[in-house]
Parts: structure tokens; C-alpha cells; sequence
């Protein structure tokens, strides 16, 4: 699968739970904790950050 492809997968994946995105993208890293605090704060700071890691990375 390309990773055009791949993105696409952790971007839905992101859209049900922000941090599983991130996660399959960094791992247990940084931005995963930053994810998990900004989803509990909201949902939508939490799939911003997703969104952003996903496509910077």
C-alpha cells in the first residue's frame, strides 16, 4: 500500500478516536500525549493535532 494510501487509513482512523491516528503514525511519542490531553479537552483540538501530525509526518 502506498503511503498516500496509509494517511488516508490513519486520517479515519483519526475521525473515530483522534490518538489511534497519531499513534500508528509517531507511536508512543510526544505528540501522542500532546493528542490524548488535547482530545480531552475536546474532541476537535484533539483531531486538528491528529490531522496535522498525520500530514506532516
Amino acid at each position: 500500500m502506498s503511503e498516500g494510501g496509509k494517511d488516508f487509513i490513519r486520517i479515519i482512523l483519526s475521525l473515530i478516536i483522534p490518538p489511534i491516528g497519531v499513534f500508528f503514525q509517531v507511536g508512543l511519542g510526544l505528540h501522542f500525549w500532546l493528542n490524548i490531553l488535547l482530545t480531552l479537552l475536546g474532541y476537535v483540538p484533539g483531531l486538528i493535532h491528529a490531522i496535522w501530525v498525520i500530514v506532516k509526518k
